[in-house]
């Protein structure tokens, strides 16, 4: 198997290596940079993506006729990974979520005419968008068939009512994915709807306030009580609400995985020159058996889920939905995200603990990796049911 990237994409991650290092990690110290949720403040966003968008370094993922790089999933986890070494790096490329699955999901589905609409505008980072399907208990989380989010028929469209919560970056946001209930229907009773901010009928209740750094917008509690959405704004057809997340959730969980591996990389490589310089009982760190035990699993375990990340987005290539490969990537790389972390401020004694360095704010970001797009447990569930179903063939090299 040869994972060797082709000579474009291989001098594309070495364009996208070389602006994160030299133009976005060295803009993280400047004072002032940071603005709501400890996130980079929008006007400084808006002049770097303008930066971003005239080198050619635009939206990945989107298809050339849409606007965007056009890139392939495997190309994607390369580009992702060298961006995501910076804190706002994916932001300033058009490829953080929830914008990155929205887009993904609105290229592969969408109409023509929903494309102009809802698609375009992201894309050129006019608007922001956000994917509402999460609801309080008893409405689904991990579960959609328990949404109770309803969407009744009204005439030439649907009157929606119902309540969610955890969206990320839905205060700002213009543009909003909404999957709601139509009909009782085991596989066939959700609809994804299409609809924007200045509609009336709904309302933003509150921006919980998380213990980590947000995506810009937060994470917000919304309230329906007779949004009106036309039927041109349904998304696919009435009944693929569920088709319509497993389109855009296992390509969006994936992602999430290229830009953590990136993240863990930087965490890693924030504590290289302490251990090589800091000298402790007589040689430095990096000569205590010790240290290089902790760095070398890191490494190793990053690198595990490079692999299993990498073959996720060759499977998606192919045309695959690649569920147990997405599962598995994501448990693997949620997991040494925060351990990598961990080890760096480790490492780093006190330093790391600081706000001297990133990591302060990594660690206290990296505990949502285990939750968000389903937990951990719930994709070792998706694992352990298929490999009761294909048994052996589980591990067929495929």
């Amino acid at each position: 198997m040869d994972f060797t990237l082709d000579p474009a994409t291989e001098a594309l991650r070495a364009r996208v290596r070389d602006h994160v290092s030299s133009r976005l990690i060295p803009l993280e110290a400047e004072p002032g940079l940071w603005g709501e949720g400890e996130n980079i403040r929008e006007d400084r966003l808006a002049q770097l993506r303008a930066e971003a968008r005239g080198l050619g370094l635009w939206a990945p993922q989107t298809p050339v006729a849409d606007g965007g790089m056009g890139l392939s999933r495997v190309a994607m986890a390369a580009i992702y990974e060298e961006a995501g070494r910076c804190r706002f790096g994916p932001a300033v490329l058009n490829c953080a979520a929830p914008d990155d699955g929205n887009m993904m999901l609105l290229a592969k589905v969408g109409t023509a005419a929903q494309k102009a609409r809802w698609l375009a505008p992201i894309v050129s980072g006019a608007v922001r968008s956000s994917f509402a399907m999460t609801e309080p208990h008893p409405g689904g989380g991990s579960d959609p068939s328990m949404i109770e989010t309803r969407a009744e028929r009204i005439a030439g469209g649907w009157r929606i009512s119902g309540r969610k919560w955890f969206i990320t970056g839905a205060q700002g946001a213009q543009h909003f994915i909404l999957i709601a209930r139509t009909s009782d229907d085991q596989r066939k009773g959700l609809t994804a709807f299409l609809f924007d901010a200045g509609q009336s009928g709904w309302r933003i209740e509150r921006r919980i306030s998380i213990m980590g750094p947000e995506e810009h917008g937060g994470h917000c509690e919304l309230v329906f009580d007779g949004l009106e959405v036309a039927d041109t704004d349904v998304l696919m057809n009435v009944g693929d609400g569920l088709k319509a997340t497993q389109i855009r959730l296992g390509p969006a969980r994936l992602t999430h995985c290229m830009r953590w591996l990136g993240m863990a990389k930087r965490a890693l490589e924030t504590c290289f020159d302490y251990v090589r310089e800091r000298r402790s009982f007589g040689m430095t760190l990096a000569q205590h058996e010790g240290v290089q035990w902790l760095l070398g699993e890191a490494a190793m375990e990053i690198e595990i889920g490079r692999l299993l990340t990498m073959r996720a987005a060759w499977a998606l290539d192919q045309g695959s939905f690649a569920r147990k490969e997405v599962s598995m990537a994501k448990i693997a790389v949620a997991d040494v995200l925060h351990k990598s972390i961990d080890t760096a401020i480790q490492l780093m004694g006190a330093r790391g603990y600081s706000d001297d360095t990133p990591l302060a704010w990594m660690y206290r970001y990296a505990r949502q990796a285990r939750l968000v797009d389903g937990a951990s447990e719930v994709h070792k569930m998706v694992l352990a049911r298929t490999l009761l179903d294909e048994g052996l063939e589980f591990w067929g090299w495929r």
